[in-house]
């Protein structure tokens, strides 16, 4: 089966493909050759493959456990939105932006810098690969902050973050959530960082960054960055469209991807 992203092996006596080399630059399908009037079995085997990665994505359980067991012993809270199941969430957006009444109940309120949210979102193997990392990656830069245990959350959506940093007293929130599954892409994590952070708090007072995998924005490179506009949110006492990503090119690294502006509809 081809793997996209990576140049297909030309067949012994094969005419020169033209657009092999291209292949190798992106995982977007392009230059697919066709059997007659039908696509090669192997493309269209590979298209199903990836649908139903995406499929996985959306509606695999997040494994809280397993991510308890990946911070070693550091403290964390699970709560779950107010869509008491998968069916509920994907149909009621608005459930799964607002905390169950158990939820608010366990939060308790102290004086915190910032909040994590690991968050299911639209892709749970996201954030089951990449939250935790990312967590673990910016407790040494942000030394002097004074760091939430981290919030585990299940059927959540982007504004979850809000009320769960409200409920908590923390002066911003990460929300690291699992964003909508492509067909190149099923294990994407965005992150959005919210300063003041309220119920109701709009869209344009985030900031995102977007296409955190293997494929795409590193680790080392998402956490740079986030640390630094987490770094000028505090001094400026904003995020959103007032707070510009003016980060220097070097926090970027070599190879990471353009950022993306991304709808919040996870």
């Amino acid at each position: 089966m081809t793997e996209y992203g990576k140049p297909q092996k030309t067949q012994p006596g094969a005419a020169a493909d033209a657009w092999q080399p291209l292949r190798g630059l992106t995982r977007a399908r392009i230059g697919l050759g066709r059997s007659g009037n039908a696509q090669r079995t192997t493309d269209v085997l590979a298209f199903q493959a990836a649908h139903a990665q995406a499929r996985d994505a959306v509606h695999a359980p997040l494994n809280v456990q397993a991510m308890e067991q990946q911070l070693r012993g550091a403290p964390c809270l699970h709560v779950q939105s107010r869509a008491a199941d998968r069916a509920t969430y994907l149909r009621r957006p608005d459930l799964g932006r607002r905390l169950s009444e158990n939820s608010l109940h366990m939060l308790r309120k102290e004086a915190w810098d910032v909040v994590f949210v690991a968050a299911d979102g639209l892709s749970s193997i996201a954030t089951q690969t990449n939250a935790i990392p990312v967590f673990q990656a910016m407790q040494p830069l942000l030394q002097g902050w004074r760091i939430a245990p981290l919030v585990i959350a299940t059927q959540s959506r982007v504004a979850l973050g809000d009320e769960i940093a409200q409920a908590m007293g923390a002066s911003m929130v990460v929300m690291m959530i699992g964003e909508r599954p492509g067909l190149s892409v099923a294990d994407s994590l965005g992150i959005y960082l919210t300063y003041a952070p309220y119920v109701g708090c709009p869209d344009s007072s985030r900031n995102c960054l977007s296409n955190i995998h293997a494929h795409g924005m590193t680790i080392p490179a998402g956490a740079s960055k986030l640390a630094w506009l987490m770094q000028e949110a505090r001094r400026l006492g904003l995020t959103g469209v007032g707070l510009k990503d003016a980060a220097p090119d070097q926090l970027a690294g070599s190879n990471t991807l353009s950022l993306h502006d991304k709808d919040t509809d996870a």
